[in-house]
């Protein structure tokens, strides 16, 4: 696969920010998110929404950060460091939503300003443990995804935002529909999570053509952090200048070889890794 590049010793990286939870088993969230950010190249700011409590088995309580203060961490990195994209992840409930809704109008991030935003509107783990107040789903629906230049839902997320319960083709095309109706510039319906499939096809669509990204799926329990790494794979790829398309394609690839590289971790499961790209570029 084509990386991204590495800067120069000295030389100021590209940079992303990442406004989401954090993990305090390191294995998605903030953590997930920084890790390919920085071994794709890439300077990673963050502002933090949520400090979770949770391990390989599961997320047992979460504290919210004060809205203001989500919005306050966003506004001092772009206004003194700069970013060339960003990605939200868990972002808890309506009033922080609401907060990093206002705050990226105002500074130009998101599809109608300077700043692509890729939206991973994470509403729960992996695990099924909530991450997202229940009515903070009409917020996800009608703030923030109509600022997304790329949404990311998992199966799960499109149900729950959509109603629609993707399980081929015909209804993977319906849901990417339902989510650009929303108010998105481009939509993915993943299809990790159809594990009856041969195949992980991904769907992007931009309102007018269909773009399917498949690699062959990998039997493996390890795959805690998946659509982090994915969305911030995404957004690491548009801060370097790569159309959308081309950007899902190469964190398409990226996601593949994490899933490939997982590890065994804590008695449930292990994170996807993207240690491998230390071993291909030494």
């Amino acid at each position: 696969m084509k990386m991204l590049p590495l800067p120069p010793d000295g030389q100021t990286p590209v940079r992303a920010l990442t406004i989401a939870g954090t993990d305090s088993g390191g294995g998605a969230g903030i953590q997930a998110d920084s890790r390919t950010m920085a071994l794709c190249g890439v300077h990673a700011c963050v502002a933090v929404a949520a400090v979770t409590v949770q391990n390989t088995l599961g997320v047992s309580g979460f504290h919210e950060i004060p809205p203001n203060v989500v919005a306050d961490q966003v506004r001092v990195v772009v206004r003194d460091i700069g970013i060339g994209a960003a990605k939200t992840g868990m972002l808890a409930s309506t009033a922080i939503i609401e907060a990093v809704a206002g705050v990226c109008r105002e500074l130009g991030i998101g599809r109608d300003g300077d700043i692509p935003l890729v939206v991973d509107p994470v509403a729960a783990s992996m695990h099924g443990d909530p991450l997202l107040h229940a009515e903070a789903l009409d917020a996800v629906r009608n703030t923030l995804i109509p600022l997304a230049t790329v949404v990311t839902p998992n199966l799960d997320e499109v149900r729950l935002i959509t109603g629609i319960e993707v399980v081929d083709d015909a209804t993977a095309r319906k849901a990417a529909e339902a989510l650009h109706a929303l108010g998105a510039q481009w939509s993915i319906v993943k299809g990790g999570h159809l594990r009856a499939s041969e195949f992980s096809t991904d769907l992007l669509y931009d309102g007018d053509t269909f773009r399917e990204f498949t690699a062959p799926r990998i039997a493996t329990g390890n795959d805690h952090g998946g659509g982090d790494t994915l969305a911030a794979a995404i957004a690491s790829a548009l801060a370097n200048g790569y159309p959308v398309p081309d950007a899902v394609e190469f964190a398409k690839e990226w996601t593949h070889r994490c899933l490939s590289a997982s590890y065994d971790l804590g008695a449930g499961h292990g994170p996807v890794s993207p240690l491998w790209r230390l071993h291909e570029d030494a």
